[in-house]
């Protein structure tokens, strides 16, 4: 035992690098090591030999791992310290710049068209982006034969052969959410929902995925005229004029009775918009009273209840408000563009401080 203990000691007090400490560990003490099998030779001995024998090789055992831990933790030590030596920072160097992060600008009309209903006493309602073709179509009156329920128009989800449950749908505008409010809550109310809808459709002024916002007024005796007055002061407060005029075109949509197209007065000088002068008319939404079956499908009475609806594209107003030529734009993650077009973190759009700074 003496020979081995000095054999062992020797070559790992000599050993320089972990992976031949390894092996020497395996040498000894290992399954196959010769302490191992120095160990395995007490069954042969007698009572009296393994009395003397069997202290002896567990001392000798404990005494090379000892041994061997040490020398580990002395190799790596010795490792860390030509890592630090090598691998070093002068932190007398002035640090990177700090670059402050941007608001992607349909973030930031989110946030001034829910400031500015706030303000008028609307509350904002979310729902989800997949949705089944009855929300999506029938509680709208929207019929089974129009062009919009086709699929070159809408995102239909994949359904396994046979499955006899209603479609499901990316929803094609945020109509269904105001039929979920309704169904949950009743009348009155005043929301607008705002968020993603999807549409097959793809140029400078498409995309498949883009953003809406609806507004919807149920009450008693609501009019037309009701209508008018809160999209006056939408356009008003967002794009920043004192006067505005709008002008209303008879249209059709199923979901409202009477329907109307909005357009807004403006002006163009050097391809830049001016709101409320000229002799212009831009298009900006659609609008219209709620249509009775709307109402009967969502559950309310339409010989009580009456209201209006309107939906806007998100996108499209912040393209008018802030120069934004192309919409495709919106979606390329250039970094370039959104320092441009971004707005700083830290600005929160109100009313009184002012909705873009």
């Amino acid at each position: 035992m003496d020979d081995l203990r000095e054999k062992y000691l020797t070559l790992i007090k000599d050993t320089s690098d972990e992976a031949s400490l390894e092996e020497l560990r395996v040498q000894a003490v290992g399954k196959k090591g010769e302490i191992s099998l120095k160990m395995r030779e007490l069954g042969k001995m007698t009572p009296e030999e393994r009395q003397v024998a069997g202290p002896a090789l567990n001392a000798l055992k404990d005494e090379i791992n000892a041994a061997l831990g040490a020398k580990k933790s002395a190799l790596l030590d010795a490792a860390l310290e030509q890592r630090l030596a090598s691998e070093w920072l002068d932190v007398t160097l002035p640090v990177r710049p700090q670059r402050q992060g941007s608001i992607h600008p349909i973030s930031q009309v989110m946030e001034e068209v829910a400031a500015i209903f706030a303000n008028l006493g609307f509350s904002v309602a979310e729902g989800g982006q997949i949705e089944n073709d009855w929300y999506n179509f029938d509680a709208l009156n929207i019929p089974g034969h129009h062009p919009a329920r086709a699929e070159m128009d809408t995102f239909y989800m994949h359904r396994a052969e046979g499955d006899d449950r209603p479609p499901h749908v990316l929803r094609t505008h945020t109509s269904p959410v105001q039929i979920r409010h309704m169904e949950a809550h009743g009348a009155p109310c005043r929301i607008i929902c705002p968020g993603r809808v999807y549409r097959a459709d793809y140029d400078q002024t498409h995309t498949p995925m883009f953003h809406q916002f609806e507004g919807l007024c149920i009450d008693k005796d609501i009019s037309m005229a009701n209508l008018k007055w809160v999209l006056e002061e939408f356009v008003k407060a967002f794009f920043e004029v004192d006067h505005v005029e709008l002008r209303f075109r008879a249209s059709h949509f199923p979901f409202t009775e009477p329907s109307a197209e909005v357009d807004i007065q403006c002006s163009w000088d050097n391809g830049v918009l001016k709101v409320g002068e000229g002799d212009d008319w831009l298009e900006i939404l659609g609008s219209g009273m709620v249509h009775p079956k709307v109402l009967e499908n969502s559950g309310i009475d339409p010989k009580e209840w009456q209201g209006f609806a309107f939906g806007v594209g998100i996108d499209r107003i912040a393209m008018l408000k802030y120069g934004i030529p192309d919409l495709r734009a919106f979606f390329d993650s250039d970094l370039r563009w959104l320092r441009h077009y971004g707005f700083s973190s830290l600005d929160v759009p109100g009313l009184h401080g002012g909705l873009s700074k």
